[in-house]
């Protein structure tokens, strides 16, 4: 189960109670005041781990606590500290107050961990109490409470690049070619239901993260379909691979301008992000159709179908347009090569 937005409870740990206790000692007659400290309470913190990618494990578990502090002994003895409790979150999380909205935490960076709740401290045991008129103190401090906040997890994938386009168009086929990723695939609109992640390998040593998005339509941004819903999945991509379908019922340069609006009308900073265009399902069509296609949807787009040069690279035009098929892999190796050049140039190591 995919979850990307959840509501949980957080505690830290209560501090130990302090001790009353005396010394009970051979030919000692009414030995003074020994009781020790409460530990203290376990801290809470959160923890950002690569291996994690859902927040659906929250559903299992909606009020988590952190350990907490034993109560002190005699003869001096401190108790024990509690344990503290790290909650483990995928990259992307974002932690909200539950009851005012404020942004609490930005989760991005793998294996950061946070401090988010501090545990109470341990109370003090009778021995700090004797004086010279009170010699023997017959009380202890309770332990200090923990924190406790209601909070709003919410995830927003971190990819490389975000696959834009409408249902049915191969965006899942793409990247379950492509990557390690395995989605479901059917001959219907609205397959792919939740996001997936995928990692796709260039070579022995180099790779990107690509994410499939569920289908937007056209008035996603308004709240219709699913767009609304997983648009916001896309914020963090730092490149967009708008797919068309050369084959399907809508006409390309409709299918192109609806999703740039779509993008826009979200996030007008997401929509000055780099992109490229990849024309799918062009096993379907022969090549004469397919030039006939090219040739129209460069004409009502005023698109440059040529690969643009790193050096000069405008963000307002497309990187690259390229006709593809992920069934027969026209052009597959060539798309990864061209979006992992992209992808380097946006992590300036080129």
């Amino acid at each position: 189960m995919f979850a990307d937005s959840i509501e949980i409870k957080v505690s830290s740990g209560k501090g130990g109670a302090g001790c009353v206790a005396f010394r009970r000692e051979k030919f000692v007659i009414k030995g003074g005041p020994n009781g020790g400290d409460g530990g203290r309470g376990g801290d809470l913190y959160f923890r950002c781990d690569n291996n994690t990618h859902t927040l659906s494990k929250f559903h299992k578990n909606m009020h988590i606590k952190a350990q907490n502090g034993v109560a002190g002994e005699g003869s001096n003895k401190t108790g024990k500290s509690g344990a503290k409790e790290v909650v483990i979150v995928p990259p992307g999380t974002l932690v909200y107050d539950a009851e005012s909205g404020e942004l609490l935490l930005d989760l991005v960076e793998d294996g950061k961990e946070v401090l988010f709740l501090k545990g109470g401290r341990g109370g003090l045991g009778n021995v700090h109490f004797k004086s010279s008129t009170n010699q023997r103190p017959t009380h202890a401090q309770p332990g200090e409470a923990g924190e406790t906040k209601s909070i709003r997890l919410e995830l927003k994938l971190i990819a490389d690049v975000g696959l834009v386009g409408f249902p049915n168009v191969g965006k899942s086929t793409l990247i379950s070619t492509l990557s390690n990723a395995t989605p479901e695939i059917a001959n219907y609109e609205f397959t792919t239901l939740t996001p997936k992640l995928g990692q796709v390998d260039v070579g022995e040593f180099d790779s990107f993260v690509m994410a499939d998005i569920p289908g937007i339509i056209g008035g996603a941004s308004e709240g219709k379909g699913l767009g609304l819903e997983f648009l916001k999945h896309i914020e963090r991509t730092k490149i967009l691979l708008y797919m068309i379908d050369v084959a399907g019922y809508r006409d390309m340069s409709e299918q192109y301008e609806t999703l740039r609006s779509e993008v826009q009308s979200y996030s007008l900073d997401l929509s000055k992000n780099y992109f490229a265009i990849a024309l799918t399902r062009c096993d379907a069509i022969g090549e004469e159709e397919l030039d006939a296609k090219l040739a129209e949807f460069k004409a009502s787009t005023s698109l440059d179908l040529l690969k643009q040069d790193l050096d000069t690279l405008d963000n307002t035009k497309p990187y690259f347009v390229l006709d593809i098929s992920s069934a027969t892999h026209h052009n597959i190796d060539r798309l990864k090569n061209y979006l992992f050049e992209l992808v380097l140039h946006t992590r300036g190591s080129v």
